[in-house]
């Protein structure tokens, strides 16, 4: 998984790149197909704002945005609304493959 971390109007901390990798790297155990994370750290109207775009198989996007006070807990809001994405999607791409012959023979 290519992970890439940029920010826009700021520098960014090391501790801050850390926390945002650390996080991200848990977004494969909602779907397996992820391929690459994009975290854009931006500063805008004086508010921090966090975008995580992430690129999965089957030429799925899933996009998160976020503002508040604070950078940490605007990332971890994204983490929370992708997961919620990516496990949606999950459940989709599995029910979509349709029932296996066992199953249609118990109904």
């Amino acid at each position: 998984m290519n992970v890439t971390v940029e920010a826009r109007h700021m520098d960014i901390t090391k501790a801050l790149r850390e926390h945002a990798e650390d996080k991200v790297a848990k977004l494969p155990r909602f779907y397996d197909g992820v391929q690459s994370v994009e975290v854009i750290l931006d500063y805008e109207a004086g508010q921090p704002k966090v975008e995580i775009i992430v690129q999965a198989t089957r030429k799925a996007t899933f996009v998160a945005h976020e503002r508040t006070e604070d950078m940490y807990v605007a990332i971890d809001d994204c983490i929370d609304k992708l997961g919620v994405q990516l496990r949606r999607h999950k459940d989709k791409v599995k029910d979509h493959h349709g029932l296996t012959h066992e199953e249609a023979m118990e109904r």
